[in-house]
This record gives C-alpha cells, sequence and structure tokens, in this order.
C-alpha cells in the first residue's frame, strides 16, 4: 500500500511538473491572439504546454487593418520546483525543470497596413 502512495505522489508531481501556463495580454482589448499560429483568442487568453526546457513560442497580435506584430518567449523564465522534486525519482522529468512567467504583456499599436 506505501508503494502504491508513492507511486502515485510521483506521477501527479511528473504530470503536474510537465506543463507550464502563463497569461498573454494585449493593452488593446481587440487585438487577436495567436500563439504558434493558431488563434486562441482576444485582448487576453490562458495558454498551456508541455514544452520542454529552452523551447520557443510564437505569439502574433492581429487586428483588420493593421500590421502584425510579432513577439516570443521562452520556456526558461522560471524554476520549477515540481519538475526538480520529480526528476530526483526520474531524469527526464528535468526536461521541464523551467518553466514559463505567470504573464507575459505586450503592447499592441496600429501600424495601417501600407496598400
Amino acid at each position: 500500500m506505501k508503494n502504491v502512495k508513492l507511486s502515485v505522489l510521483v506521477l501527479m508531481l511528473m504530470s503536474s511538473a510537465c506543463s507550464s501556463t502563463t497569461q498573454i495580454t494585449s493593452n488593446d482589448s481587440a487585438a487577436k491572439i495567436y500563439v504558434d499560429d493558431q488563434f486562441m483568442g482576444t485582448g487576453s487568453v490562458n495558454y498551456s504546454d508541455s514544452k520542454i526546457i529552452g523551447s520557443t513560442t510564437f505569439v502574433k497580435l492581429k487586428k483588420e487593418g493593421c500590421e502584425t506584430v510579432n513577439y516570443s518567449f521562452s520556456r526558461n523564465e522560471e524554476f520549477d520546483a515540481g519538475a526538480c522534486a520529480g526528476g530526483v525519482f526520474l531524469l527526464f522529468p528535468f526536461l521541464w525543470v523551467q518553466k514559463y512567467r505567470p504573464l507575459h504583456s505586450y503592447e499592441f499599436t496600429c501600424q495601417k497596413v501600407k496598400q
């Protein structure tokens, strides 16, 4: 029974440690937010993934009649204690030992599309 509880605890640490979440916001609430070319919403969105340490995520802010604004962030912004604890039991959780900052706020100024 003790081994089962320990196994469940290790699995919980590993599964929670692999994922990282951040909130992506724009100063323009009408700006459409795309993450890795996938539309996520407008103004402010929550984003989660299980990418490994050092992976880059690309953000585009779009609005009709305006130039697209591009940003990016990487999974190396904050230490993740859960992944580190999981890595003590198994080595591969160390691939997720870094996570995203909780908030990424981006400036969107509409530059008219040149025709």
